[in-house]
């Protein structure tokens, strides 16, 4: 038998994940419909996000007492379909999570590999001023951050995508600590490669499967605090059907509608969950020590 039929096809070693990892499974089919959703939003909407019924205003959803079936989950103060925005506002929470990953890992595998290389004061420069980073919390210093920059979409991304930099930079400068002990790193040095060779081609790649760890969890971070500071007013603004702009503009009619602050909650519990339990999934995937138990 030759090595290649001896190892498990595609389709087997998916499936045989799927069966060790039934969290992650459910993680991945909820993500994959926020994905469609985001996608197709224009199909699938039944009203456009900023259309404002003023004879439809609060009506409960459709299996309530008052319901329409024009508006199958309801709308909300200004008789905006609660659906329609719900639908919509998964574009905006995947294209933030993505925004924010990709900045995020960018900046603190950048500064990762360089703490790794250089080592000495730059490394001590770099780790001491990060534990200061993560010694304030989180949304804290994202809430700080977005204050000096001002409130907005874009600040808040940039904001969440700072917060998260320290994590990706220990992982990184861990992983590449040990890479860098490995004998294909001291058979390219005496090759005669370059430092930033060795980092980028050979170190980086098998840095990756900790980071990849870090920013499925990072992509439920991100989602969940772009939503907390939507929801205090400092980042999507109205009428933008972000999940959190949505849920402060409904905190006022908590008890009066519960459906305008359900709903979007919901959507954000849905999408933190999913992204944990793919992490999780991946992380015992990944793990060398795991995958021997």
């Amino acid at each position: 038998m030759t090595p290649a039929a001896a190892l498990p096809s595609l389709p087997a070693r998916v499936r045989r994940w799927s069966a060790d990892n039934k969290g992650a499974s459910v993680g991945v089919v909820i993500i994959a419909a926020l994905v469609a959703m985001a996608v197709f939003a224009d199909v699938l909407a039944p009203h456009p996000p900023y259309l404002q019924d003023r004879d439809a205003i609060l009506i409960p959803p459709v299996w309530q007492e008052g319901g329409d079936w024009r508006f199958l989950l309801g709308t909300d103060a200004v008789g905006r379909d609660m659906l329609s925005r719900v639908i919509y506002g998964s574009r905006f929470s995947l294209a933030i999570g993505c925004l924010v990953v990709s900045l995020a890992i960018a900046m603190g595998v950048t500064l990762g590999l360089i703490a790794a290389a250089t080592r000495g004061i730059v490394d001590t420069a770099i780790m001491r001023f990060l534990d200061m980073v993560m010694a304030i919390p989180s949304l804290l210093l994202a809430l700080v951050i977005v204050a000096i920059l001002g409130p907005g979409l874009f600040n808040a991304v940039l904001a969440i995508a700072i917060v998260l930099v320290p994590h990706f930079t220990r992982i990184t400068r861990a992983a590449a600590l040990t890479e860098l002990t490995r004998d294909y790193v001291v058979a390219s040095r005496m090759a005669g490669a370059g430092g930033a060779s060795i980092m980028f081609r050979q170190v980086l790649p098998n840095c990756m499967p900790p980071v990849i760890v870090q920013a499925t969890l990072g992509f439920s971070t991100a989602i969940l605090d772009t939503a907390a500071l939507g929801f205090l007013g400092m980042g999507a603004r109205p009428p933008t059907p972000e999940w959190g702009a949505m849920l402060a503009d409904a905190q006022e009619f908590i008890l009066l509608a519960w459906w305008v602050v359900t709903l979007p909650g919901i959507a954000i519990l849905l999408a933190v969950l999913a992204f944990n339990l793919l992490g999780d999934g991946l992380r015992d995937a990944l793990d060398p020590k795991l995958r021997k138990r």
